[in-house]
């Protein structure tokens, strides 16, 4: 591999107590605890640091009765990363938990597809069932920041730095974009919300918050592609992330891992 090889890290900030029927269209015949983690992505080499996503603060948390367990700053700084200095952040698509925070990002460029910003601005925003995984105060933050200079469009595929790349996908909203990263062990790619969970992808059994269910399950077949193996994606939500991969250090087990 001749780019540079990075480290990439997954960053717990936040849990949802969820059932295995709603983490899947039609439901679970063997219904019980399937819950959600959510993390935010460090990528560092190159003499750079990437974030992907900005996860959503305390007072979302709250509103939506998430179990909120730290600020995804807080994260990136038990790495070291501080979040006031970081020039580059890809946002995977512009859920309320992936896009919230983006004010902790001063100096942050933001990487975006083209079809997202469509989407959380356009016609479907109008039906629930579409918009209900937006906040609109982090849609119309974006929009500020696309006015200020701030937003980086991406019509499709696109590099962000050597050995670093976004791909649309889509499905589970119309712009969603994956990130492709050259490690030591290879290409490794972060699904987001391609596959919440390993299951979802490993058993085609699509996630029921989505835009396009076929483009989700094209999607499954894109992660596989763009990754050295099935081993190699990482899914968005899924608290095995934790447990697959290991801890940096003693200290932040169970709050990172080290995916390179």
């Amino acid at each position: 591999m001749s780019s540079p090889q990075y480290e990439v890290y997954a960053i717990k900030y936040a849990h949802h107590a969820r059932r295995a029927a709603e983490n899947f269209i039609g439901g679970d015949p063997h219904d019980g605890p399937m819950p959600l983690d959510y993390f935010v992505w460090l990528i560092r080499g190159a003499g750079q640091e990437i974030v992907v996503d900005t996860g959503f603060s305390a007072a979302t948390a709250a509103r939506r009765q998430r179990n909120y367990l730290r600020c995804p700053t807080e994260g990136l700084g038990l790495l070291g990363c501080d979040a006031k200095a970081v020039k580059v952040v890809v946002i995977t698509h512009l859920h309320y938990d992936h896009v919230g925070n983006f004010d902790l990002f001063p100096a942050a460029t933001y990487h975006l597809q083209d079809l997202e910003m469509n989407y959380a601005t356009g016609r479907h925003m109008a039906q629930p069932v579409f918009s209900g995984a937006f906040d609109v105060e982090d849609v119309v933050g974006m929009v500020r920041n696309t006015y200020a200079g701030r937003v980086k469009f991406h019509d499709g595929d696109a590099q962000v730095a050597p050995g670093v790349s976004v791909h649309l996908i889509g499905g589970h909203t119309m712009g969603l974009q994956v990130v492709r990263v050259a490690t030591r062990r290879g290409w490794v790619v972060l699904a987001s919300d391609a596959s919440h969970f390993y299951a979802n992808m490993e058993q085609v059994r699509p996630f029921p918050i989505v835009y396009n269910v076929a483009d989700m399950v094209e999607g499954y077949a894109r992660l596989r592609s763009l990754a050295d193996s099935p081993g190699h994606i990482i899914p968005g939500h899924d608290p095995l992330v934790l447990e697959r991969y290991p801890a940096p250090s003693g200290a932040l087990a169970g709050v990172v891992a080290r995916l390179d």
